[in-house]
């Protein structure tokens, strides 16, 4: 695993240790499990949060709140900005998402899924951190900054896979002829249909649900947890912070995601059937 900062300093008491037990248990006797992820996952990465001390937006502004209209008003000069970014904060954030690499959090969570212990994983981050580190069955409703997508139709693509011509833009779709869009959900662009669909399908599954860097407290994520603990389900609940959640959690572990989850696994594997 992954040898993140914030997990090396962390040290795990008795008590701890076997609240996370308990936790693996859950996750064991579960028929379906899902995990739900937000940036505090990512901050140990060393992806900082968006607002707040420190927050990218908050040392270099903020993007626009009406950026889909733009794009839907200019989808050209939209990508003519896309391809040579100007804004502070879209420059800071490229170089931020550039660097960053998974941590033992990402890494426990794939292992996970790979072991048969999750059946989805719901992320609010754009960092693509969950596809590197080898999450398969994976819904990201912001989408994914290293993605393209369709606007007509959702296909996505790798920039790869359709490379982008500065001398033709908007690039077009090549199923529908569609115009082409980074995945990333802009201001004031619905989350797409396909993504948020599947959600609420793995949602209305789940017995048992993580819940891990995140308060979720931003919609439509912050009814996931709650609809899972209405009908009886598992919460654990991994974050530093006390958050609006936890008084619904079955098991809530606090400290770092990276370090938790990782253990965590470790209580999986070794209560695993052999």
């Amino acid at each position: 695993m992954a040898d993140d900062a914030s997990s090396r300093d962390f040290r795990f008491d008795a008590g701890l240790d076997e609240r996370i037990e308990g936790a693996a248990r859950a996750l064991l006797g579960a028929s379906h499990d899902v995990a739900l992820t937000g940036a505090g996952l990512s901050v140990e990465s060393g992806i900082p949060h968006f607002r707040g001390p420190g927050g990218l937006w908050t040392k270099y502004g903020e993007p626009p709140m009406d950026g889909y209209q733009r794009f839907l008003r200019d989808p050209k000069g939209f990508w003519e900005e896309t391809l040579e970014p100007k804004a502070p904060w879209a420059k800071a954030l490229g170089e931020t998402l550039a660097a960053a690499k998974p941590n033992s959090g990402h890494l426990a969570l794939a292992e996970l899924e790979r072991r048969g212990h999750l059946g989805a994983l719901i992320t609010q981050n754009i960092d693509d951190l969950h596809r590197q580190a080898g999450s398969r069955e994976l819904l990201e409703i912001h989408g994914n900054h290293s993605l393209l997508r369709c606007v007509e139709c959702n296909t996505r693509f790798t920039r790869e896979e359709l490379p982008i011509d500065p001398a033709e833009l908007p690039p077009r779709c090549p199923g529908c002829a569609g115009v082409v869009k980074g995945d990333t959900v802009q201001f004031g662009e619905p989350i797409p249909a396909d993504v948020l669909g599947r959600c609420y399908r793995e949602v209305a599954r789940a017995d048992c649900m993580i819940v891990a860097g995140t308060s979720a407290t931003v919609f439509p994520a912050a009814d996931f947890p709650v609809q899972v603990s209405r009908k009886g389900g598992v919460l654990i609940e991994i974050n530093p912070e006390v958050t609006d959640l936890t008084p619904l959690a079955s098991h809530s572990l606090r400290g770092p995601g990276g370090a938790l989850l990782e253990r965590l696994l470790h209580h999986v594997v070794q209560g695993s059937p052999a």
